[in-house]
């Protein structure tokens, strides 16, 4: 988007300007820029949640499925295990309001593909697929999605000549790298991280770094985009209790701070991981056999390389054998599927208040006992899609799901000045500008401080996300704030 700096007149006086309309602009409003230089009012949508059709997207068996949203594209990559030939496979969904609907699946690994992880690139347009594949070997590929397809490059290793297991991906936003963490069989099974840096449909790798020296079970990852990832996991050396260490991109390289054990003296298993972006904040989900293997999520904070821990809340009092984490940043919410142990696929909503989170009521998607979840987040339509083995025969499905929310076109930056006219869908119509005065508003307190709100209206509230467009004159004079710039 055009800077609103490069758009604005110099000079104090006059702080008019023509602009394009996109829709119908009345008179008096209060308007925002659009990327392409255009003028619309500000509106607020309300969403109300609401669950999609579960659909299939392999009819036979399927184990660790992966799932991926590419920004590039606008599509959904769901990775998974074919277990009637053990073909690594993927498949490209396009979501439509609450319904997906596949392309053709294509082979990535024509054998053992296995502990599968998807991880999305919107730099350079591309997926990466993590997994187990021949001879048990941590290899990696390339994917770039066309139209309803998926291609792929050269199959790469990260770990040759070993057997790797529990394999997590992510992509790091700050550093424009992948982290892969693993379980090295071979290496007395110590938890082992190595970075990837993608170049073309290809991906190459920096030096693997153990962090963590034990036995090491149950790995799952999330990315702070701060050049910070956090791994948690259970430590099988120290009576698998739960644990979690943040790591530090530079380069091609990755360290590591000092592990912190967020449950004590429990075995834990089926851990699963989200970070949350309004608020900073990691959200560990695992079953504490402690506890009843109460399904149980604790909020994580990180200082530096150092991370610590809010209290463990159970959100679901029965005996969960599989958890996954997503993060809805339109809702800024939680989102965790579960398998509720009486033959449902379930997921909760939570919120992340300080070191705690809450949750709402869970909320029944699918019918029968959910394995592998892999939910992922659909950012252009903004949805969370997740995949899921189910069924009695324990096929590939897929369900759209969209949370609650009340979203605005008004952002801190976007709002540029109040109409002088009604201006036409696709007219030319002017524009009273930031520094500059709107005659034409009414009821106005003289001498207050006034903002738009989210829903376009003008008042004195100034509830965030409010924006402060400026000080009333009189009762119809308002005389709009400079432009910071």
């Amino acid at each position: 988007m055009t800077a609103l700096s490069e758009l604005l007149p110099a000079g104090g006086a006059g702080k008019v300007m023509d602009f394009v309309a996109s829709g119908t602009l009345p008179n008096g409003k209060a308007v925002v820029l659009k990327g392409d230089g255009t003028v619309e009012v500000i509106v607020q949508t309300t969403a109300t949640q609401s669950v999609g059709t579960t659909t299939q997207f392999h009819s036979t068996s399927v184990n660790y499925n992966g799932a991926a949203f590419d920004i590039n594209s606008g599509k959904v990559v769901i990775a998974y295990r074919n277990n009637s030939n053990s073909n690594g496979t993927a498949i490209v969904g396009t979501v439509s309001g609450t319904s997906i609907s596949f392309g053709t699946a294509v082979v990535f690994s024509s054998s053992a593909g296995s502990y599968i992880s998807v991880a999305a690139d919107p730099v350079n347009g591309k997926v990466v697929i993590a997994y187990q594949g021949s001879g048990g070997h941590g290899k990696s590929r390339v994917g770039t999605v066309s139209g309803t397809s998926i291609s792929f490059g050269t199959e790469v290793a990260f770990r040759g000549a070993a057997s790797v297991l529990d394999i997590a991906i992510v992509y790091e936003k700050s550093s424009g790298k992948f982290v892969i963490a693993y379980r090295d069989n071979p290496n007395s099974l110590q938890g082992t991280a190595i970075v990837g840096t993608i170049s073309g449909t290809s991906i190459s790798f920096g030096t693997s770094v153990v962090f963590e020296t034990g036995d090491t079970y149950w790995i799952v990852m999330a990315s702070s985009d701060d050049y910070k990832v956090v791994i948690a996991y259970s430590d099988n050396n120290n009576t698998n209790n739960g644990t979690a260490i943040v790591g530090t991109v530079s380069g091609t390289s990755i360290s590591f701070g000092t592990a912190a054990v967020f449950n004590t003296g429990s075995i834990i298993s089926f851990v699963g991981i989200g970070y949350d972006t309004n608020n900073d904040k990691f959200v560990i989900t695992f079953r504490d056999s402690n506890n009843g293997n109460y399904a149980t999520a604790i909020v994580a904070t990180l200082s530096g390389t150092s991370i610590s821990f809010g209290t463990s809340v159970v959100f679901w009092s029965g005996n969960s054998t599989q958890m996954a984490v997503v993060y809805d940043p339109v809702a800024e919410k939680i989102v965790i599927f579960y398998d509720d142990n009486t033959g449902d696929s379930a997921f909760i909503v939570g919120t992340v208040s300080g070191t705690s989170i809450s949750f709402a009521t869970a909320v029944l998607f699918d019918s029968s006992v959910g394995k592998f979840f892999a939910p992922t987040y659909d950012s252009l339509n903004r949805k969370t899609v997740v995949a899921v083995k189910a069924g009695v025969n324990e096929n590939g499905y897929a369900t759209v799901i969209e949370l609650a929310s009340v979203t605005s076109n008004l952002t801190s930056t976007n709002f540029v000045g109040i109409t002088t006219e009604a201006i036409s869908n696709t007219a030319t119509g002017s524009i009273t500008l930031q520094g500059g005065v709107s005659t034409n508003q009414s009821s106005l307190t003289s001498g207050s401080t006034y903002y738009v709100q989210a829903d376009g209206t003008v008042s004195t509230v100034s509830t965030a996300p409010a924006v402060n467009i400026g000080k009333a004159l009189n009762a119809t004079t308002l005389k709009l704030k400079g432009l910071s710039v």
